[in-house]
C-alpha cells in the first residue's frame, strides 16, 4: 500500500488550509495555525492533528497500524510528589 505523506490541515476556528508533509516516525500532537495562531490538538479518539483536521490520515493509520494513546503525564504531575518519590536519595 502506498502511504501518502501530504495532507492539508484545515483550521476549525478560522478555516485556513495549508498543505503539510506528515512525519513518518511519529504522530504530530500539536499544530499552530498559520492563519489565526490557534494551537490545534487531536480530537478525542484521534492520535494526531492530521487524523483530526487533515485531508489524509497519518501514515500509521494509513498502514493499518494501531496507535496507542499516550497518557499525558503532566496532567497529574505534582512537583513535590515528583521530588519526594523519584529523586529520593537511596
Amino acid at each position: 500500500m502506498q502511504v501518502s505523506l501530504a495532507s492539508t490541515i484545515t483550521c476549525p476556528k478560522c478555516g485556513t488550509a495549508k498543505a503539510e508533509t506528515m512525519p513518518t516516525d511519529t504522530c504530530q500532537f500539536f499544530y499552530e495555525c498559520t492563519g489565526c495562531g490557534a494551537l490545534l490538538r487531536p480530537k478525542p479518539g484521534d492520535c494526531c492533528v492530521f487524523c483530526s483536521y487533515g485531508s489524509v490520515p497519518c501514515p500509521p493509520i494509513q498502514q493499518g497500524r494501531v496507535v496507542i494513546e499516550v497518557v499525558k503525564p503532566w496532567a497529574c504531575w505534582k512537583p513535590d510528589s515528583f521530588r519526594a518519590g523519584f529523586l529520593k536519595e537511596r
